[in-house]
C-alpha cells in the first residue's frame, strides 16, 4: 500500500495542470475578488474584514479543487482503462486503493491552503495570531477529507466520459451556493436559508468562526460530520459494487 501511496503522489505532483488549479488558481482569485479592498473594509453581517473572510473562502476552495477534482477523474479514467481491476488481482485491499487517493489528494490539497494565506498576510495585511494560523490550516485541511470522500463516490459513479461534467457541476454548484466566491449576506434570503446547509458553508464556517476567536458552530460541525458520512457510505458502496461487476 505505502508503494502504490507513493506512486500516487508522484503522479500528482507532475500533473501540472491540476497543481496550476489547486495550488495557484486559489490564491490569483483571492487577489482577484479581495482587489483593492484593505483592512477597513468589512463583510456585512460577519463582522470580518472582505480580505479575511476570502482568505478562507479561497484556501477550502483551493483544498476542494485538490481532493474533489482530482480523485473523481482519476479514479473513473482508471476504472475504464482497466488498472482498478488489475490492483484487484494484488493483495491490495480496497480501503488501500481509497487511502492512497485520499493521501495524495490531502498532499496536494496542503500548499494550496497554506499559499493562500501567506498570500493573505503578504499582500493583504491580513494578521492573525499564532494560533489561528494553525487551527485554520489544520481545519480546512482535515475537513477537505469531507470532499476527498464525495470524489472518490464521484469517481466509481460515472464513466470516464461521463465524470468531468458531473464533476464540474458539483463542484461550481457547491463553490457558489456555499458562499466560497462570494459571501452568502449578497444572495437573497432564501438562497441563504439553503446555502447555510451546504457542507461547503459549513466548512468555510470552521474557518471563520476561529478567526473570530469563536467555538465552531454545532450545526457546521453537524453537517460535515454527516457528510462525510453520507459521502463515505456512498463510496464504500459503488466501490463494493464495483468490484463485483469486476
Amino acid at each position: 500500500m505505502n508503494s502504490l501511496i507513493k506512486l500516487e503522489l508522484t503522479r500528482a505532483l507532475r500533473n501540472r495542470k491540476f497543481l496550476f488549479f489547486s495550488v495557484i488558481y486559489p490564491s490569483a482569485l483571492f487577489l482577484l475578488i479581495a482587489g483593492n479592498a484593505d483592512g477597513h473594509t468589512k463583510v456585512h453581517g460577519t463582522g470580518l474584514t472582505l480580505p479575511t473572510y476570502m482568505m478562507v473562502s479561497m484556501a477550502s476552495f483551493g483544498a476542494l479543487t485538490a481532493v474533489l477534482m482530482g480523485n473523481s477523474e482519476r479514479i473513473a479514467k482508471e476504472r475504464e482503462s482497466g488498472w482498478v481491476r488489475q490492483l484487484r488481482l494484488t493483495p491490495l485491499p480496497g480501503r488501500g486503493y481509497v487511502l492512497a487517493k485520499t493521501a495524495s489528494a490531502a498532499v496536494v490539497s496542503l500548499p494550496s491552503i497554506v499559499i493562500v494565506f501567506v498570500v493573505a498576510a503578504a499582500v493583504k495585511d491580513v494578521r492573525l495570531d499564532a494560533w489561528q494560523w494553525l487551527a485554520l490550516t489544520g481545519s480546512i485541511w482535515a475537513g477537505s477529507l469531507v470532499f476527498a470522500a464525495l470524489g472518490v463516490a464521484i469517481g466509481y459513479l460515472a464513466s470516464g466520459d461521463a465524470v468531468r461534467p458531473i464533476t464540474m457541476i458539483i463542484y461550481f454548484g457547491l463553490s457558489m451556493l456555499g458562499g466560497l466566491w462570494m459571501p452568502t449576506t449578497t444572495f437573497p434570503h432564501w438562497l441563504q436559508n439553503i446555502a447555510k446547509w451546504l457542507p461547503t458553508h459549513a466548512y468555510a464556517g470552521l474557518g471563520r468562526a476561529i478567526e473570530r476567536s469563536q467555538t465552531p458552530s454545532t450545526q457546521d460541525i453537524a453537517i460535515l460530520a454527516v457528510s462525510f458520512v453520507l459521502f463515505a457510505g456512498g463510496a464504500a458502496w459503488l466501490y463494493r459494487k464495483d468490484t463485483l461487476k469486476a
